[in-house]
Parts: structure tokens; sequence; C-alpha cells
């Protein structure tokens, strides 16, 4: 129970809006994007600026309150949110400012992938980021940041310049390379450990239309096409984003009806460049495999390449994660895939593999905390279904899965592929040598695990 006394004066002195279970909004303000996930905070403070995000930070320590962060909201395991405690949802924190003289790009953390890319495609640049439009930024690359820019130009944390945070002890700081330098390390890759990110500076790239889209292939052919895949990415120029992944043809428009409900492996990727260069970069995987059934590939504005499949991932679904890295894929592993592929509890499951090379492995291991620059590959495998029934099917199929494929891969996973299940020793294997110094950048900024509702990192 909330102190009535201190509750008003925190809401006395609060822009945004506080949410509490007695008000009629609360249900859709708790509503998270994995629906999985039920959990019913005491507050939600949805904050205006970033004296609110202080306030609400200072108001939960001083209370004793568990606390969440909730940025784009997009977070698989529902770490966005906490029970009985308060959540600072930074949703209406939407300001993207794009100077295009520095080909800086400056986000709050409410954005989505898709604000950003927004504001950007005006500019003809982009940050390298994921692959959904409807991921939010701050998790996206507190965790890392992959997707189809990462080859040429590294993870989102490679771009990232700077960026404002309030600690557990109320303060407001810069971080960078030149102020509060340790902790602007941690934050790349480190996840929501060390405070509340009010503001990324990031390095934009150029980028206005690819050559883009997917390839599928009928589940037959996922051999040939994983290991066609899997000898020839890294050759591959690397203005080419390119990832594969098993999973079914969605039963709507525009997808050939004679091929819905097929499971299928596809390729998909988005090339920076001309289409003649994309059509050249592509030769080498076209040339080496059987035709598919259907090839999408053309040319788009790279904002519409990101948010292609956004349609066919509303919120609200039942989501069930788990990710590895990937350091080979030998015929055995790609045997396993496929079996566990096959029998995939619903037409929305998948598995995905994504590239890490290019200027993802010229980072050094240590220059940032993200533990996997000599990994290949980084893998998730998602089970998914818009019934709350098959809830229990879907951790089934996921974990049965993950076991079987897991001894042919890494110790750890990109965090933001990891459910809130892991086993101990999945955050410690994730960040690898990296992960002491982790710890004692905790302890320095948050020395009482104040924030602990994500993939935690214990002080040392």
């Amino acid at each position: 129970m909330l102190d009535a006394a201190k509750y008003e004066a925190f809401k006395a002195n609060f822009r945004g809006e506080l949410i509490t279970p007695r008000d009629a909004a609360y249900n859709d303000a708790r509503a998270l994007y994995n629906a999985m996930i039920d959990k019913k905070p005491a507050v939600i403070a949805r904050v205006a600026n970033v004296a609110d995000v202080i306030a609400a930070v200072n108001f939960a320590r001083d209370n004793g309150l568990l606390v969440a962060i909730r940025g784009g909201g997009h977070n698989g395991p529902g770490l966005g949110s906490c029970n009985d405690g308060l959540v600072i949802d930074c949703a209406r924190l939407k300001g993207v400012r794009v100077d295009a003289a520095t080909r800086t790009v400056r986000v709050e953390p409410g954005c989505t992938q898709g604000d950003v890319e927004h504001a950007a495609h005006a500019f003809g640049l982009a940050v390298p980021a994921g692959i959904v439009s409807s991921t939010g930024v701050a998790g996206l690359t507190l965790g890392g940041g992959t997707g189809y820019l990462s080859r040429a130009y590294g993870l989102t944390i490679d771009n990232l310049l700077e960026a404002d945070v309030v600690l557990a002890d109320g303060r407001f700081v810069t971080a960078s390379e030149k102020e509060n330098a340790d902790l602007f390390w941690a934050l790349r890759g480190g996840g929501g450990n060390f405070g509340v990110v009010t503001s990324f500076l990031f390095k934009a790239h150029p980028v206005k239309n690819v050559y883009s889209g997917p390839i599928f292939w009928d589940l037959k052919d996922a051999k040939k096409v994983v290991q066609v895949y899997r000898d020839n990415i890294a050759k591959a120029p690397v203005e080419l984003g390119l990832f594969v992944g098993m999973k079914t043809v969605p039963s709507v428009d525009p997808f050939p009806r004679e091929h819905w409900g097929k499971r299928v492996v596809a390729l998909i990727g988005a090339y920076n460049g001309s289409v003649d260069n994309g059509v050249t970069a592509m030769k080498p995987f076209r040339d080496a495999l059987p035709a598919p059934l259907f090839d999408w590939m053309s040319e788009m504005p790279f904002s519409a390449m990101q948010g292609l499949f956004d349609g066919l991932m509303p919120k609200g679904l039942q989501w069930y994660w788990k990710g590895d890295f990937v350091k080979e894929l030998p015929d055995a592993a790609i045997d396993v895939h496929i079996e566990h592929m096959a029998r995939a509890p619903s037409d929305l499951s998948l598995v995905h593999l994504y590239p890490i090379d290019g200027a993802v492995q010229k980072v050094a291991a240590d220059a940032t905390p993200w533990g996997a620059r000599d990994a290949r590959f980084s893998m998730v495998i998602a089970a998914i279904h818009p019934d709350p029934a098959q809830a229990d099917n879907l951790k089934k199929w996921g974990r049965a899965y993950w076991e079987a494929i897991h001894p042919y891969n890494m110790g750890g996973a990109y965090v933001n592929f990891m459910s809130d299940d892991e086993a101990e020793g999945r955050v410690q294997a994730s960040y690898g040598p990296n992960y002491a110094r982790l710890q004692t950048i905790k302890k320095k900024y948050d020395p009482t695990n104040f924030f602990r509702v994500n993939q935690n990192i214990k002080p040392a």
C-alpha cells in the first residue's frame, strides 16, 4: 500500500500522468506487448519530461518500491513492468531531432524504431537498429542492437555517442567517451541496469532506398538454403544485411494463396545501394539454390522495409523467446532446426539466425560489454500464438527446441532475446569476460541494485 500523504505530494509535482489500479485506464496502461506476461504495478508513472523521471526515481527509492522502466514497450519477457511496484513509462517521450550536418540523431526513450526511421529518412539517413519498426529504441540500444545495417555500420551501441541518464540516487548525468566514460561503456550492451536513459545521441549513416525483401523456399529445401547462407554471408558485401529464418507462409494477402500455411525457409535482407549492385550481391545465394516459392526482393524505402512485417506481429500475442550466440553452424545443427520447426506449435512461430560479422567483428571484444564479437550468428527461437490457452504449449516447444540446439551453440545469448526464466549464469555467460567490469560499474552507480527488473547484473 502506498502512503497516501507521500503519494499526494509526489502527484502534486508530477507533470505527466499517474495511473493506479483505481483508474479506468489502468488495464490498458499495464498491458504489455507480450500478452503472456501479466503484471500489476501499484503505480504507472507516464513521465512528461526528465524532471518527472527524477521525481519517480526518488519517490520509488524513498518508499521502497520496486521499479521497472518501459521505453517503447516491446520487451519480450515483460521487463518493462513489475508487480506491486512503480513503472516509469516513457511512452510520451517521443522526440527525435536529426542534425543532417553532423549526421547525428537525438532520440528520446519512448521512441520506436519506426519513429526514428521516419524522421531520419527525410534526410537520407538511418541509425543501425533492428528489423521491426515497432521495437523500442531504448531497450534495443541498451541490449546491443542488431539489424540490416549491422554488417556495414556495426551494432546500435557502436553508433551511440552519448546518453543522458537518471541514476538510482536521482542524479542526472551525461555519459560519453569524455564524461562518465565508465557508465558510457556499461550502457553499450549492459541493459537497463544502470539508470533511466532519457536521451540517446546516435551517429547516422547515408541510407535511402534499399534493394530488399524476403525470398521463401519450401522447408524441404531448408538444409541447402541454410548451408548456402552459412557458407556465403561472411563473404558478401557488407552493404547486404541478410538473415536466414524458418517459419510459415502467413495465410493472408498478399502472400500467394497456394502457399498459405506452408512451412518455409527464408532469406530476408536489405542491400543499401543500387538495385543492380543488390542483385549482384545476392547472385551467389540465388545461383546456388533451387527456384524459390516466391522472390520479393525489390527497391523500396528503408523505412518501408523496416515496417514490412509489423502487421503480422501486433501487440497482444503470446510470446516465448529463447536465444543463443552461435559460433559454428554444422550440418547436424541445421538438422535439429529443421526437425523442430517442422513441428512448430503455430504458424507465427519461427527461428531466425542473424549474422555477426563485418563491422560488428571489427570492434574489440572489450570495447563494449556486448560479449559476442567472435560469434558468427545470433539465434532467436520465438514461439508465438494469439490464444492464451496455448501459452504452455509455446513454452514446451520453445524449451525443447532450445535444449536440443543449445549444445551446438555458445553459452550466452543476446540479452534482448532472453526470456524471464533463464538458468542461473546465463546473463554472466552472455557478457563473458566483460561481466566482472559490469559488476564493478553497477556497484558504483547502483550499489543497492535498485534497477533490477532487467537481465540483472549483480553489484560486485
